[in-house]
């Protein structure tokens, strides 16, 4: 976030926020009202958009805001930043957390790409208080980079974003009825099944997880691996140095890129990853051949090497898949992604079953001939309907 914007958004907190002496403000820290939407308005954009099967969910007249808050890194306090969109009624909401999937550029997080996040908030008007975090590494925060796939900070940072948002529903007068709604694509998928872990484990008060939906996430990491390494090729590379310099960075690990990556890989992959590249352009710059990309050493003995070890204890401390859910998951993945492989999900739900948990509670949907990109569309359609018949 450029300084003009920062003192841009300041100067109209200190006009805008007149009721928070009144508030106890654990999380939220700076907010700021975009603009307000009209019910016509949000009908008209969603008709002509691929998402008009959705209309009928539309109710509401909706207010958008950005949001800076308090969440926790490396064990100290940073500030992190998201949407948030309310529904203009006095009616009690539920609050509806979307979490968006894999981007590298800070171009792309929701506080800076307010035409396209814009057009997602509108799912307010559906009767939900929609709260999009921007992540750790972006908006505010984008001075760190991105700890990519890191379930523990990820789970954090979007729960501290609901409970921020749990203020400031207080502050401006809206009416949060206390139930939580979680869902996300992608690394949204990951993010979103790891707050829903976060929250069954910290059991927050003023808080009632009533469901989650994640979708196409890798939530087994240490699967992910494998699956990666039994490739011979891999057409999306710039995941894999993600995850590589994601967790080097948050873990301030001494081990050099150099013992995963052969050069000149090795010594590129930090330079780009540093907000102003796509992932296109850090692919263009990589190669999606695996024993080029990657050692020897690291492809042949990455379960037994001493000094590669701290790597799998970190994939195994942030896998998602030897838990048992208690509350409500409906999980989703595309038969044909080979992206994010969909039988990641499938063997992180037979792992849930396997470990105890409850058929009922845990649903599996397959998206019948979808890849990772073609999947989302209709995993949003359908995700409405089961949402709202939760309400």
């Amino acid at each position: 976030m450029n300084k003009i914007k920062s003192y841009f958004f300041l100067f109209l907190f200190l006009f805008s926020c007149n009721k928070e002496d009144e508030i106890t403000r654990a999380y939220i820290d700076t907010y700021t009202k975009l603009f307000s939407i009209s019910k016509d308005n949000i009908l008209e954009i969603v008709q002509n958009s691929e998402f008009q099967n959705l209309k009928d969910y539309l109710k509401h007249d909706i207010s958008l805001y950005t949001i800076t808050y308090n969440t926790v890194y490396k064990g100290q306090n940073i500030k992190a930043s998201g949407l948030v969109a309310f529904p203009d009624t006095e009616t009690g909401m539920p609050i509806l957390n979307f979490n968006h999937g894999t981007t590298s550029l800070h171009a792309d997080a929701p506080t800076e790409d307010l035409i396209q996040y814009s057009f997602f908030a509108n799912a307010a008007s559906a009767g939900y208080i929609f709260v999009i975090p921007d992540y750790l590494g972006f908006g505010v925060s984008d001075n760190i980079v991105h700890p990519y796939y890191r379930s523990d900070l990820t789970g954090q940072t979007v729960v501290d974003m609901i409970r921020a948002t749990k203020e400031l529903a207080t502050i401006e007068g809206y009416n949060f009825n206390g139930d939580v709604f979680l869902s996300g694509y992608s690394e949204g998928g990951f993010a979103t099944m790891s707050a829903h872990h976060n929250m069954e484990k910290n059991n927050y008060s003023g808080l009632n997880l009533v469901a989650s939906a994640p979708a196409a996430g890798g939530y087994d990491i240490t699967g992910m691996l494998n699956y990666f390494l039994s490739k011979e090729t891999y057409h999306v590379p710039y995941y894999i140095a993600y995850v590589a310099i994601g967790y080097k960075t948050s873990y301030d690990w001494d081990l050099p890129l150099s013992s995963i990556f052969n050069e000149p890989y090795a010594s590129i992959i930090p330079e780009y990853f540093n907000g102003q590249y796509s992932g296109y352009e850090i692919n263009s710059v990589l190669t999606d051949d695996i024993s080029e990309l990657l050692t020897d050493n690291f492809i042949n003995n990455i379960y037994n090497d001493p000094d590669l070890k701290i790597i799998i204890d970190a994939f195994e401390e942030n896998s998602l898949n030897q838990w048992v859910p208690k509350n409500k998951m409906i999980m989703y993945h595309g038969t044909d992604d080979i992206t994010v492989p969909y039988h990641n999900s499938v063997d992180t739900y037979n792992d849930f079953i396997s470990l105890g948990a409850n058929k009922n509670n845990i649903e599996f949907i397959d998206l019948i001939g979808e890849n990772h990109s073609s999947g989302s569309l209709p995993y949003i359609v359908d995700l409405f309907d089961k949402f709202e018949q939760l309400k």
